[in-house]
């Protein structure tokens, strides 16, 4: 064989060897891309976001239109919280937000609007508390994820520890997870008399239960109403950690943590808008970061609090 042989067989093994590493790149790439969409839906986030760029929201239903919302105070520790922050909600009748955690101290953590700790209610006896929703005149229901249970509370004026007795409460003790992926979020419809509770996946679940106040006054009148379909065709999302209803518009904005994405749907749980909480401020929520609770106040503020005990808050701008 002569030179120019050989220099030619090197060269073409030179050249299948490249073809072969781009090969591999593009499958790790792909691999990649692959898992990071799956994690974060980023194919339909896409869609959706040429629809609410090119379109705004004349092309969508009136509503909160989530991509509004700017950021205010990001990723401010609470005071006192070490960890396991897990849900926020608006206490209307003070002008206060509610806070509460699932680990250490659990408790219950009353905040001014910019993330300041008020009042403090220390919870006893109490398991996994996920989730927390304001129902009015002092009342709120508490979330606990293992066995789908909303208790319901009255809470004092000062801070006071609050022993798990005789409390009313509701179990809904259906599609029970034995890996702890049970009720993680809850949201109160004031004028509907309704609650929305969630799990959070495995599979992810939406209820709707009726009469809920009602009952509680004397009037027994429960009806639990499973919006499954609701999640299943308008919300892409890994899991879903809380749920905030908004009772100007009627409609329901859902978390999810593990896709950090809050997603708005109408009364009839059709998609409305979504804003990723990946964008902006050098990414809002960094990977050892989980947004756990969402509601908004009489302003129109939005607030989101995430493990492992930080506050944000969001605003529209003129």
């Amino acid at each position: 064989m002569n030179i120019e042989s050989n220099v030619a067989l090197v060269l073409r093994r030179a050249q299948r060897r490249h073809r072969l590493r781009i090969v591999i790149v593009l499958l790790l790439l792909s691999g990649v891309l692959g898992t990071a969409s799956y994690r974060f839906y980023w194919h339909q986030q896409l869609y959706h976001f040429v629809l609410q760029t090119w379109g705004g929201p004349a092309v969508v239903k009136p509503g909160l239109w989530l991509p509004g919302f700017t950021p205010d105070v990001v990723a401010k520790p609470i005071e006192g919280i070490v960890e396991d922050l897990s849900g926020i909600t608006y206490d209307y009748d003070h002008d206060r937000l509610l806070a509460i955690t699932n680990g250490g101290v659990m408790q219950i953590v009353a905040l001014d609007r910019a993330g300041n700790v008020l009042e403090r209610y220390p919870l006893e006896g109490f398991d996994d508390t996920e989730g927390l929703a304001y129902m009015g005149n002092g009342r709120v229901v508490v979330s606990e994820e293992g066995d789908q249970r909303l208790t319901f509370i009255q809470l004092p004026e000062k801070s006071a520890t609050l022993r798990k007795g005789t409390e009313p409460f509701i179990t809904v003790g259906v599609n029970l997870s034995t890996n702890n992926k049970g009720f993680e979020g809850v949201t109160y419809d004031p004028v509907g008399d309704r609650l929305f509770a969630i799990k959070e996946r495995d599979p992810r679940q939406l209820y709707e239960i009726d009469g809920v106040s009602k009952s509680l006054n004397g009037n027994l009148s429960i009806n639990l109403i499973d919006r499954t379909e609701w999640v299943n065709h308008s919300v892409f999302g890994r899991d879903l950690a809380d749920a905030y209803y908004d009772p100007g518009t009627g409609h329901l904005v859902l978390l999810s943590e593990q896709s950090k994405l809050l997603i708005e749907l109408d009364k009839e749980g059709r998609f409305v808008s979504y804003k990723s909480l990946l964008e902006g401020v050098k990414d809002y929520f960094s990977p050892k970061v989980y947004p756990e609770g969402v509601t908004m106040d009489a302003q129109g503020h939005l607030y989101v609090v995430a493990e492992p005990n930080l506050f944000y808050s969001f605003s529209r701008k003129p």
